[in-house]
């Protein structure tokens, strides 16, 4: 029997969740004793919407707060936790100077501020002929690592010479909680680095000095200032530090193993396996697949070997936006989604006679480009916002197909489709169009996996079991299934044709001369004879 603490830091909120080996598939729970959840700020400007920031100090309160919720509710001493684990967002970026001290706030996957510099860093690398640039699809991120870092760099010149390094939001906080002081003594963790600062055994960890100084003078140096120990999530960042063992209510001590992106352990917790392709569906969606052959996909952002799962190679691709385009339009309406949600149940495939393409915070994958924005065809002066939301939904399904058809057509195999993160397990009518949109089974796990990965590498970290396998077949929920309609599968089909034309023709700056004018009367069409079928 193994008591511990899973932990995953979110975008407005950490979430502590305590496990039992020992009660591991005796029922629904699974194990879980109790879970917890602090909130945190997210610090926004109005005269700049690509700022998004947090302070680790807050972080860290929320989840000594958090912690000790969890320990309370589930009625246990603290000293019968055996280990902890955590997972974070990312690319989420934090300067540091000497003894690890905060020099600014995190730079969150959200923000947008480094674009220019995502840019020339891509270009570059396809100069240089950069191989790093291949595994990352062909385009580095604004969201990702070193864009944010030279942004910084950039715009704190103030600052600049008490820098020593910068960390990801999950090595950061398990260097804090280690009681590390030294920047070279914290472990960083191959997930975060391989997906967002193009690290890779392959060529000998991050890009050549060489490069990085030729991006920008401010570089000098930096490949040292990220040295340190690069390490899979099956290794230990280190023990947990008195201080803070006191300030959560836990033993001085336990084991911590290297941190890892959320995303990533939450398709852990959702019983990933090779095969499987996850979409982690909250604010954005994270699509998560696992493979043993490293294969490269352009337009994905990252193929990693030892991310998701330390044996095989990790697999990241996504929407820069989800569940935030279903807020936007609700808070358009002055609803709540939940409200807006009543009667979508109702609604067929196409039966709204609009076309959302899901940009309104620029696309991740495949076409990598920030500057894009939300598009909805097919407008006439009854639609309500209810319609949109509908569209919307089906939108993002679309999206999914263009990423998982992509992933496939590399070889990446796509055998199971498991939805989850918060929104899958509160909203059934998403989850069946994306299963006739896709024409796949979709899978739900019957309960909130969010945290479970995390729980999963506390208990390997504690010894309660020998192997990922074995703790995902004791602990991981069972499913809900939800199975393709034939007949809104083939209108989907339909209607996917129009989706994909008009996602590369207007989602390229460059792209081919593409007939659009039968859109919108298909649109129409396609409406009229769900509305007549009905």
């Amino acid at each position: 029997m193994s008591t511990i603490a899973g932990v995953d830091f979110g975008t407005l909120s950490v979430r502590v969740t305590l496990l039992d080996s020992a009660r591991g598939g005796e029922d629904v729970a699974k194990g879980r004793l109790a879970t917890a959840v602090a909130e945190y700020p997210l610090h926004r400007k109005r005269e700049d919407p690509d700022y998004a920031t947090q302070s680790h100090q807050d972080q860290m309160d929320a989840l000594v707060k958090a912690t000790r919720q969890a320990i309370q509710d589930a009625g246990i001493d603290g000293s019968q936790i055996e280990a902890m684990a955590l997972d974070t967002t990312g690319s989420s970026v934090i300067p540091v100077g000497e003894n690890l001290q905060p020099l600014d706030d995190y730079y969150l996957w959200c923000d947008h501020r480094a674009k220019e510099e995502a840019q020339q860093i891509t270009e570059l690398a396809h100069r240089e002929q950069l191989e790093a640039i291949e595994w990352c699809g062909g385009v580095y991120s604004h969201e990702w690592g070193f864009a944010k870092l030279l942004h910084w760099l950039r715009h704190n010149p103030d600052k600049r010479g008490r820098f020593v390094t910068a960390f990801e939001h999950c090595d950061m906080v398990a260097a804090t909680l280690c009681g590390v002081t030294d920047a070279k003594q914290a472990k960083r963790s191959v997930c975060a680095m391989g997906h967002k600062w193009m690290w890779n055994p392959k060529w000998d960890g991050l890009p050549s000095q060489e490069f990085l100084s030729k991006l920008d003078p401010l570089f000098e140096g930096i490949r040292e200032k990220l040295a340190g120990s690069y390490e899979t999530s099956n290794k230990l960042a280190g023990h947990l530090s008195p201080q803070w063992a006191e300030a959560m209510g836990l033993r001085a001590g336990i084991p911590i193993p290297v941190g890892a992106f959320d995303a990533h352990w939450d398709a852990i917790g959702a019983g990933c396996r090779e095969g499987d392709v996850v979409n982690v569906v909250g604010t954005s969606t994270c699509i998560i697949a696992m493979q043993k052959k490293a294969n490269l996909v352009p337009g994905v952002c990252g193929v990693v070997p030892g991310s998701v799962h330390p044996a095989y190679t990790g697999v990241e691709a996504g929407l820069s936006a989800t569940g935030d385009i279903f807020e936007a339009i609700a808070r358009r309406a002055g609803h709540k989604v939940s409200e807006l949600s009543k009667g979508l149940e109702s609604y067929r495939a196409g039966q709204t006679g609009l076309l959302r393409l899901s940009w309104d915070n620029g696309d991740r994958t495949v076409l990598v480009n920030s500057e894009l924005g939300g598009v909805t065809l097919g407008w006439n002066l009854i639609h309500t916002a209810q319609d949109e939301l509908y569209a919307a939904i089906e939108g993002t399904a679309f999206h999914t197909r263009i990423i998982l058809d992509r992933m496939a057509e590399y070889g990446v195999p796509v055998d199971r489709v498991i939805n989850a993160g918060g929104i899958p397990q509160n909203n059934q009518v998403l989850n069946q169009v994306y299963a006739d949109v896709l024409g796949k089974p979709v899978l739900v796990p019957a309960g909130i996996p969010t945290s479970l990965g995390s729980g999963i590498f506390a208990l390997l970290a504690a010894k309660a079991f020998p192997s990922i396998e074995d703790a995902q077949a004791s602990m991981c929920l069972s499913y809900k299934t939800f199975t393709p309609n034939p007949e809104a599968h083939s209108t989907y089909n339909r209607l996917f044709d129009h989706y994909k034309r008009l996602y590369f023709a207007l989602g390229k700056r460059k792209s081919d001369p593409t007939v659009i004018g039968d859109v919108l009367p298909n649109l129409r069409k396609i409406a009229a004879e769900v509305t007549r079928g009905a």
